[in-house]
């Protein structure tokens, strides 16, 4: 299997290698390195799965594409090109469909390989690559970094969440901060701990730079 993985990270590093929105290859190969970190720590899941479908889980991603249809094609498309065993290509795709966030109204996972992707993707967003890439993604999509007067939204539809206004700051809110009680498997859950508390240290400073709290000791 090893010359199908070679093929897949060739073709994600030329999908995804000019990404400048935090899902570029090195988010991509983050992802499939802590999944399965996730799945040796915890001694199961078939790797060959967890591993494609963490190489490929952004590829037919609606935010990336410009339509969930395009997205979709383009990763069927590929997939033909390996000529894999139906049910092994439908437990991947089946992992991809089902691990995004979707402003909470997210999919319920019953395998371990689905669990153990969608942690590590979740992991990526949090901590200071998390803060990062939100940054990253906001600033490329045209979001302010921070208002004041915006509420934080709760109970969104998918096109709430795509489409309304927001900023990278309440996306914190909105999303990264939800995600460590989101976490499923063990690891996820001892990692998720120190990335979360990150989170809460830079909003706490974030704050206190932007409200203008300054503390100097001229003594």
């Amino acid at each position: 299997m090893k010359h199908i993985i070679g093929r897949t990270e060739e073709f994600v590093r030329k999908e995804m290698g000019e990404d400048s929105t935090g899902h570029d290859w090195y988010h991509v190969d983050r992802v499939r390195n802590l999944s399965l970190y996730i799945a040796k720590c915890e001694g199961k899941g078939d790797l060959f799965i967890i591993e494609m479908a963490s190489l490929l889980h952004d590829i037919a991603d609606d935010k990336l594409n410009v339509t969930s249809l395009a997205g979709s094609n383009k990763l069927h498309q590929f997939l033909n090109t390996l000529s894999l065993p139906s049910t092994l290509e439908a437990e991947i795709v089946d992992i991809i469909e089902k691990i995004s966030f979707k402003g909470g109204n997210e999919a319920f996972l019953h395998t371990f390989e689905q669990m153990a992707v969608r942690d590590a993707d979740r992991l990526d967003a949090i901590g200071s690559i998390g803060i990062a890439r939100a940054f990253a993604y906001g600033g490329k999509k045209g979001q302010l970094m921070y208002d004041p007067a915006i509420q934080v939204r709760e109970n969104m539809t998918l096109d709430d969440y795509r489409n309304g206004k927001s900023s990278t700051i309440h996306h914190f809110y909105e999303k990264l901060l939800l995600l460590k009680d989101k976490m499923l498997t063990n690891t996820g859950k001892q990692i998720a701990l120190e990335r979360h508390q990150y989170l809460e240290a830079f909003l706490q400073q974030f704050y206190k730079e932007w409200n203008g709290d300054y503390e100097i000791n001229n003594s």
